[in-house]
């Protein structure tokens, strides 16, 4: 391991490095070392985050649109010249496969390409209602956007995240997760030459410092992704000032696999769905599966025998699958989860444990988890885990079932398995989430994703999140 990776040159606000007194050290969760220490950024330093980004936005803001899509697109190509890097950064920081952080930062590339080419088509609307007369609207920045973001994806959220408001003539100032800043204090390294200073500003902290931005009268528009509690908490700070918040949060999403589809291919998609080469950290992952009684037996057997071959260990070493999540923390939380299970009467069919060879065993590992017999009302079949656990439910009436998948306050994402098109769209339909996959996984930029009820507002990666990053002012007028 080159400790040269990890070594941040401290926050970057302003267009400068910053490394106050004060610190914190930074993990490897597969063996619970220390990679770094993090400078965190004091009020004061916050303070001028907002004060440079409001300065430089004014002047960003005259700035033609080809031109910020040239930048983003510069910025691209810097990024895939340190593609490995950037992943690795993430393995060791956040405990993501390798074979995952490499598509991780190429996706964020593809995303930020595809707002860069999508930022010419917002525009707005013209009419008129007599002689003399035209109505129009114009699509205008709010100024400072504050982007606060999880630990699950560090590089992806910090440089996909920022395309969206910096296009639209917006300055950012980026808070991420505490637990895996590594790669987004790195990223700060690509931006010199590029963009005006306090454009762009990079900032670390906990929940006070998070405070201290949503609070800012100057801090306009706020865009989040984090687990509900922190997403609620930062709501209630932004309410007395009436801002713009859009919320990307968890997900207790259910997986639909009617009794007409192929065995083989639901657990496939259940896997796929899962992304253990996240470890389950994943908002998401299909957590509760609900199959038809009369494929229960040979579903759950099939899902075994499969996820047993998915290879646990570190996660730098390409054949390996499932890392470790992402700090003591998390691994405690989990493991709450589970024993909740156990308690409550589901049957731990595999898993549950950490594994016990002598290469893992200081790290935050837990191996790939199943239960059965798990009922609606059960701690695991209604809260986020958020690893590496799959809870088994088995259903045979139609209603029944449809008021199970809605039954959580959780609204992100759905999959429904089946060759039949009625039962497809029936349940398309009937779902309450913002996203539903039918035979499929994955995602694809374009496409909006966002959550109903407690899984968020507003939707990402499409036209809708560019846009969301402007107001609209309607100029109405007449000529002599």
């Amino acid at each position: 391991m080159n400790q040269n990776l990890f070594k941040v040159k401290g926050t970057y606000v302003n267009g400068m490095w910053f490394n106050e007194l004060k610190t914190y050290e930074v993990i490897n969760p597969s063996n619970n070392s220390v990679l770094a220490k993090i400078p965190v950024s004091s009020n004061e330093e916050l303070e001028l985050a907002v004060q440079s980004a409001t300065k430089a936005q004014k002047e960003w803001a005259k700035v033609s649109i080809s031109k910020r899509a040239d930048l983003i697109l510069k910025l691209c190509s810097r990024i895939e010249d340190r593609v490995e890097e950037f992943a690795l950064m993430d393995t060791y920081n956040a405990g993501n496969a390798i074979t995952f952080a490499r598509k991780d930062v190429l996706q964020a590339v593809a995303n930020m390409k595809y707002f860069a080419g999508l930022v010419r088509e917002v525009k707005g609307e013209t009419f008129s209602m007599e002689p003399k007369h035209l109505n129009f609207s114009r699509q205008q920045p709010y100024g400072v956007v504050l982007k606060i973001n999880s630990f699950n994806r560090p590089f992806r959220w910090c440089a996909e995240k920022l395309a969206a408001p910096i296009l639209m003539g917006n300055a950012v100032i980026i808070k991420n997760s505490e637990q895996a800043p590594i790669s987004s204090l790195k990223f700060c390294e690509l931006l010199d030459g590029l963009f005006p200073d306090g454009l762009i500003n990079v900032v670390t902290g906990g929940a006070d410092a998070g405070s201290f931005l949503v609070k800012h009268p100057l801090v306009k528009r706020i865009a989040v992704i984090s687990s509900v509690q922190t997403g609620i908490a930062i709501a209630k700070d932004a309410a007395p000032l009436l801002k713009n918040i859009s919320l990307e949060l968890g997900g207790k999403n259910p997986l639909i696999v009617f009794d007409d589809v192929d065995i083989d291919f639901a657990v496939d998609l259940t896997i796929k769905g899962m992304r253990f080469d996240t470890k389950g950290e994943s908002c998401s992952s299909p957590s509760r599966i609900l199959v038809h009684k009369k494929l229960h037996d040979k579903y759950l057997e099939t899902l075994i025998t499969e996820v047993k071959k998915i290879p646990v260990g570190l996660p730098w070493i390409d054949t390996n699958v499932v890392g470790p999540v992402v700090s003591k923390k998390q691994f405690d939380s989990v493991h709450r989860f589970i024993q909740s299970g156990i308690k409550e009467g589901a049957k731990l069919e595999l898993g549950g444990d950490s594994p016990k060879s002598e290469d893992l065993k200081d790290g935050f590992f837990i191996n790939p988890t199943i239960f059965s017999k798990v009922t609606p009302t059960m701690t695991i079949a209604n809260q986020e885990i958020f690893g590496p656990v799959i809870s088994v439910m088995s259903w045979g009436n139609y209603e029944e079932m449809m008021n199970i998948a809605n039954s959580t306050d959780y609204g992100l994402t759905a999959g429904i398995v089946t060759n039949s098109l009625s039962n497809a769209m029936k349940t398309a339909e009937e779902i309450e989430c913002g996203y539903v996959w039918i035979n499929a996984a994955g995602r694809y930029a374009g496409a909006p994703y966002g959550g109903w009820k407690l899984s968020g507002i507003g939707v990402e990666e499409c036209y809708d999140e560019l846009k969301s990053y402007s107001r609209v002012k309607n100029i109405n007028m007449k000529w002599l």
